[in-house]
């Protein structure tokens, strides 16, 4: 639990007390390699905060084929904010690719967070926004370069991760065939 203090404190300082009351929100989650968190069709109950481990949020669409949406490490977020928010179903998977831990985190529980510490509302505000401003370069970049573009930004981006993950999903994460991925890392050395 200091890991969720010391997450919380690089956005906003809370007391020893408030955090006594805080952590009780949340769960803590051990997870194997190749474990799933969500699939699509459960009900959305979490979101999730990395502690360790890397994961991957992803859909199948009609054909089967895998997108991801979005990789998350250490001090990253992750759900269907779709099914979370809106207490839907969930049109995502969220999948282990490491053995890792998890802190699990109602909406109930986010919503009385918020509103018993003005701080929590702070803190969920600022990550909130962070992902948003994430997201919409992620889709700009999608929309709007090359191939070559997308590759060398996510690897200056995320260094570590280009390291851990199998190339096959750094490919689908970036919208390339495998073999286009093998090309644009040869053309960058």
């Amino acid at each position: 639990m200091n890991r969720l203090r010391q997450h919380i404190e690089e956005i906003t300082r809370i007391t020893d007390e408030e955090f006594e009351s805080i952590k009780k929100f949340f769960t803590l989650k051990n997870v194997r390699k190749n474990q799933f968190l969500l699939h699509e069709g459960d009900d959305v109950q979490f979101e999730f905060l990395v502690l360790d481990g890397i994961y991957k949020v992803f859909y199948l669409d009609e054909n089967g084929k895998e997108h991801i949406v979005q990789f998350a490490k250490k001090n990253w977020w992750m759900t269907d904010y779709s099914g979370y928010f809106k207490q839907n179903k969930s049109a995502m998977f969220v999948e282990c690719l490491t053995d890792g831990e998890v802190l699990c985190l109602t909406l109930k529980g986010r919503e009385k967070l918020s509103s018993e510490f003005h701080k929590m509302e702070h803190f969920f505000r600022v990550k909130l926004t962070n992902g948003y401003v994430a997201l919409q370069e992620r889709i700009r970049l999608l929309l709007s370069s090359t191939p070559q573009q997308r590759y060398e930004e996510f690897s200056k981006l995320y260094p570590d991760l280009m390291l851990q993950i199998p190339k096959k999903y750094i490919a689908e994460y970036l919208g390339v065939s495998r073999e286009t991925l093998s090309r644009l890392y040869s053309n960058t050395k």
